[in-house]
Order: structure tokens, then C-alpha cells, then sequence
């Protein structure tokens, strides 16, 4: 257990925790964190093979929404034609998806794959680059 300077009692680790990461948020702005996160992102890619992000993929499409057919969505009025989606982030509906151009800034991805995603699954990087990509729906 953590020390309280405050108190001379001790703190357990999910205070100790919350209380550095409270206090690292005040430290750096939202900039940091978003730098610090492609960076992450990047080397995870970097990392990984296209195999890997498949297979995981795969097991998150199966698990999201627990198999279930809730017709409640369907009726979703999100215009998703000419949004961008970046790798990590998820889908806000079932389609199919194809890279647009990557992250870091190569105009086009010379790969044309399209990947079909449930809603809330999150997308890969880029299945020929292995880098991170922004996606726009095909369908």
C-alpha cells in the first residue's frame, strides 16, 4: 500500500492510482495524450502481424453485441458516406469499410481490401501497411 502524506495512512493501489492519473491529466494537455497514443498505436502495428490484427478482429466482430439481432438499430439515421474513421477508433455502424489513406500522410494505401465491421468494432490498421489508416464506408 501507498503512503498518504495527508493523513500518515495508507492508501490502497486503485487510490494511488487514480490519484497520479488525475494528476498527470492536469500535467499535459489533450495534444500529449493523442501523440502519445498514435505513437502507440504505430508501434503496436509495427509490432503485430496483419495476421494478428485479422484474428482479433475476427473475435471482436463475433463477441460484439453478444450475437443478438437488436432491430432497434437499424433504423440509425448516422450519415456515414463521407466520414473518416481512424485505426482504433469504432465503427459507428455494420458495413463494409476500405482504407482511405493512411495516418501519416502517404495519400493512398495501395490496398483496395474492404473489411466488414459490426457496429463498435474497432478499426485495424491498414491490412497491406500495417499502419495506421483512416477508413470511409464502401457500402
Amino acid at each position: 500500500m501507498a503512503k498518504n502524506n495527508n493523513q500518515n495512512q495508507t492508501m490502497s493501489t486503485e487510490e494511488a492510482g487514480r490519484k497520479g492519473g488525475e494528476k498527470t491529466s492536469r500535467k499535459y494537455d489533450q495534444e500529449h495524450f493523442e501523440n502519445i497514443g498514435q505513437k502507440g498505436g504505430e508501434t503496436t502495428s509495427q509490432e503485430y502481424s496483419k495476421e494478428h490484427f485479422e484474428e482479433i478482429g475476427q473475435k471482436g466482430g463475433r463477441n460484439s453485441g453478444n450475437g443478438s439481432n437488436n432491430s432497434s438499430n437499424n433504423n440509425s439515421t448516422t450519415n456515414t458516406s463521407n466520414q473518416q474513421f481512424k485505426t482504433g477508433e469504432k465503427a459507428p455502424q455494420s458495413g463494409n469499410y476500405k482504407v482511405d489513406k493512411l495516418v501519416s500522410g502517404n495519400n493512398k494505401s495501395s490496398d483496395n481490401t474492404e473489411i466488414s465491421l459490426n457496429e463498435g468494432d474497432q478499426f485495424p490498421p491498414s491490412p497491406s501497411e500495417n499502419e495506421a489508416a483512416y477508413w470511409v464506408k464502401s457500402s
